[in-house]
């Protein structure tokens, strides 16, 4: 494969809905989705409302949706106060400093995750934990949630082994998943053809898939 890797970080503009605006990941129209302008008073004063209202959970439930809302707000906020502490001030006394951080990071993840997280695949509080984590591993963390079956809880115990320096792979083995992993239902005639290659080529199917992917994936 390629040496080039993928951001770990998000990519795209603070406060933008680029995956809360993808009607079809979340189902609503992107007119709908609000963003905010850290650079406009305006808007971190809206931001500053919705922060509220979501720490009190008085706006929108369980919904994903409206969770990686309020994460977005706690995102421009901190970037439209400067600092962690002014936005959990400007928020309300209810808000902490915590759990500005802790969302801010949540808004902070590659989109690809994150629109797991919209689908309903991740939990938003197990997306706290995965945000965590850093670099490379947080993706080994989130596949980890959908291959593996991880609970909240599990998710919790692996990112505060990691950040004590625990390898990520060993970290998800101590709950019974194998990284890299996968299950795979293909095409009857797909299946057919994997496996002649694979005695043909004297390999295990999984090789083959994996030498296609590299390929397919550079």
């Amino acid at each position: 494969m390629s040496d080039e890797r993928p951001p770990t970080d998000r990519e795209s503009p603070v406060g933008q809905p680029v995956v809360r605006g993808d009607e079809a990941v979340t189902g609503q129209d992107a007119e709908q989705a609000k963003a905010f302008d850290p650079n406009d008073p305006a808007s971190v004063t809206e931001a500053a409302e919705t922060v509220g209202q979501f720490a009190a959970n008085t706006a929108g439930g369980d919904d994903n949706v409206f969770m990686l809302r309020g994460a977005a707000a706690c995102a421009a906020l901190v970037r439209g106060e400067g600092s962690y502490k002014d936005a959990a001030e400007r928020a309300g006394e209810d808000v902490t400093v915590a759990f500005i951080r802790k969302w801010a990071r949540v808004h902070d993840l590659p989109q690809s995750i994150r629109r797991y997280v919209a689908m309903g695949q991740i939990a938003p509080t197990a997306a706290k934990h995965i945000a965590r984590v850093g670099g490379e591993e947080r993706f080994q963390l989130a596949w980890a949630v959908l291959d593996g079956d991880l609970t909240v809880r599990e998710v919790r115990s692996v990112a505060s082994s990691v950040s004590g320096g625990t390898p990520v792979e060993t970290a998800l083995r101590d709950h019974g998943v194998t990284p890299g992993e996968l299950a795979l239902t293909l095409p009857t005639d797909t299946y057919r053809e994997l496996r002649r290659t694979a005695a043909m080529e004297g390999k295990e199917p999984n090789e083959v898939v994996a030498e296609a992917l590299e390929s397919r994936l550079e």
